[in-house]
């Protein structure tokens, strides 16, 4: 197998892996079974336009633009404030269970999943730096940017697709409330964790 391609999945793979606002998304929406499909095509294909970008130059392009990371900075972290202040109420008032899956709330439509996770995707400034910035940079290291960057896209369709449908395999654990309430206080508790580090910046 091309090593270029592969140097490229493990560089894409080990930046995802990491627990962030997006990947807690996803888990819960695996957990309940709710559009799991798309939001995943969503997160991947998001990722894919973005690792597209760096590869083909546009890293450069962001850091010159000054006023572009500090907008981006203080978007994400206000959604992310609010966001994990949905979670945290969550988990107070408890309550929420796998029969909740089809329920009223952030996420339980289509259209309102993939606008949170469109959210949670591109106001995230760790994103671009990630995808656009960093493996954009390193791709330039290597004669076939074009492997690396089909690795690095493969890496994010392999994890969100194994992420969204792999955790349908903990159902069993989140049939009670209580460990719902404990889930919802672990996302709320790194969403307001990562909006602290964007401000900290």
């Amino acid at each position: 197998m091309n090593t270029t391609l592969m140097a490229g999945f493990a560089l894409g793979f080990s930046l995802i892996l990491a627990i962030g606002a997006q990947n807690a998304f996803v888990l819960r929406q695996g957990l309940k079974r709710q559009h799991v499909f798309w939001i995943c095509l969503t997160c991947a294909t998001s990722d894919a336009i973005l690792i597209t970008a760096g590869v083909l130059g546009f890293g450069s392009l962001a850091l010159a633009l000054h006023w572009f990371e500090p907008v981006m900075r203080y978007g994400g972290a206000a959604f992310l404030v609010w966001y994990g202040a949905r979670n945290l109420r969550s988990a107070w008032q408890g309550g929420s269970s796998m029969d909740d899956a089809d329920g009223v709330g952030v996420g339980s439509s289509l259209v309102a999943a993939l606008l949170t996770v469109l959210a949670l995707t591109w106001l995230n400034p760790h994103v671009y730096l990630d995808t656009v910035v960093l493996i954009g940079s390193i791709s330039a290291q290597y004669a076939d940017r074009l492997s690396f960057g089909i690795g690095a896209v493969l890496s994010s369709f392999t994890f969100f697709f194994v992420l969204g449908y792999g955790s349908g395999f903990l159902a069993p654990l989140f049939s009670k409330p209580r460990a719902w309430q404990i889930l919802d206080l672990v996302i709320g508790l790194t969403m307001w964790g990562i909006a602290i580090s964007l401000l900290r910046l």
